[in-house]
């Protein structure tokens, strides 16, 4: 009986610092955004403008690869003309607005990392550290995103000479509705971090039954 109480102050402990962990205010497409900047003003490049349209075509970037790992690479990526075709229509993007891509990084991984370890993962080598502190980048957008609410994820950073306020200017000022996932600079509600703590959720319960069926409560 002290074994399974014990069990369930911690799993409402975890519980708790999860939820707040994923609450819209900490999006983690927008965390990344900071580390991202954080590392380039150490380096003497100037911090970038978290776009949200940029962010919101970074998350059709990722959505374009249709939950397959195996189709990341310099290889393999969705052609320029989606951008135009695609992207910006389903997010909502002023097609004029749209201004070049000065850079992308994108990795997948089989389980869901926090966005400091997802930096390291997508600055694996020295072509990737090159993108990060080109000094043409003026704006940045960041996505993460689970296929079909879990594993594999996808972290996408797309990079941007823009000009703030008037690149993939958003109609209305309001990215549409682009689910499941989260991009950067958006103040909507993030669901990918939904859904992450709806599993979680999900998980301890199912320990806690396991418990209480052993102990016979």
């Amino acid at each position: 009986m002290e074994i399974s109480a014990c069990f369930l102050a911690a799993s409402l402990l975890l519980l708790s610092s999860f939820s707040s962990a994923t609450d819209s205010k900490n999006n983690p497409a927008d965390e990344l955004v900071t580390v991202i900047n954080s590392n380039r003003t150490s380096h003497k490049s100037p911090a970038l403008f978290d776009n949200a349209g940029l962010g919101c075509i970074a998350l059709q970037y990722i959505k374009a690869y249709e939950g397959q790992c195996g189709e990341v690479g310099d290889s393999k990526k969705p052609p320029d003309s989606s951008f135009i075709d695609t992207f910006a229509p389903n997010c909502g993007v002023e097609a004029p607005t749209l201004a070049p891509i000065t850079g992308r990084l994108l990795a997948c991984q089989s389980t869901y990392v926090s966005p400091e370890a997802a930096f390291n993962i997508l600055i694996e080598n020295a072509r990737s550290l090159q993108i990060l502190h080109d000094k043409n980048h003026t704006e940045v957008g960041a996505a993460v995103r689970g296929t079909d609410g879990g594993a594999p994820y996808f972290w996408c950073v797309l990079f941007s000479n823009g000009t703030r306020n008037s690149s993939f200017v958003l109609q209305g000022g309001v990215a549409k509705t682009v689910r499941p996932g989260c991009f950067s600079g958006n103040n909507d509600d993030c669901s990918g971090a939904s859904s992450l703590s709806s599993a979680l959720w999900t998980m301890v319960a199912a320990a806690w039954i396991a418990v209480a069926y052993g102990f016979g409560l």
